[in-house]
């Protein structure tokens, strides 16, 4: 089992930059697949992006890509989410989450994949 922290929101203006990071607990962080999800008031939860667990695989939701990046820590057991120029619709509680069951290089997609959540951290961007 593993635990999942979320630190790194906050208030920023439109333009501006943050880096989320999510604290595992346990001596596995290397056997799970690690995700960043969001979820904007009234809205469904949404993929964000996904680092495989050897952090070789990468993926982005298609309009997040070149603003935002993920990667991992194994050594730290933490994964992270830098988030660039930054825009008021980017504003949501942003959740990390594992996956234990897939293979080195298997970046799940579906909400449904992952087995731990973290309790979410809120970024709000200003215009």
């Amino acid at each position: 089992q593993v635990q999942l922290v979320e630190s790194g929101g906050g208030l920023v203006q439109a333009g501006g930059s943050l880096r989320l990071s999510c604290a595992a607990s346990g001596r596995t962080f290397s056997s799970y697949a690690m995700a960043w999800f969001r979820q904007a008031p009234g809205k469904e939860r949404e993929l964000v992006a996904v680092i495989s667990r050897n952090g070789l695989g990468t993926y982005y939701v298609d309009s997040l890509k070149g603003r935002f990046t993920i990667s991992r820590d194994n050594a730290k057991n933490t994964v992270y989410l830098q988030m660039n120029s930054l825009k008021p619709e980017d504003t949501a509680v942003y959740y990390c989450a594992a996956d234990s069951s897939g293979t080195y290089f298997y970046t799940p997609r579906a909400t449904s994949e992952y087995d731990y959540w973290g309790q979410g951290t809120q970024v709000t961007v200003s215009p």
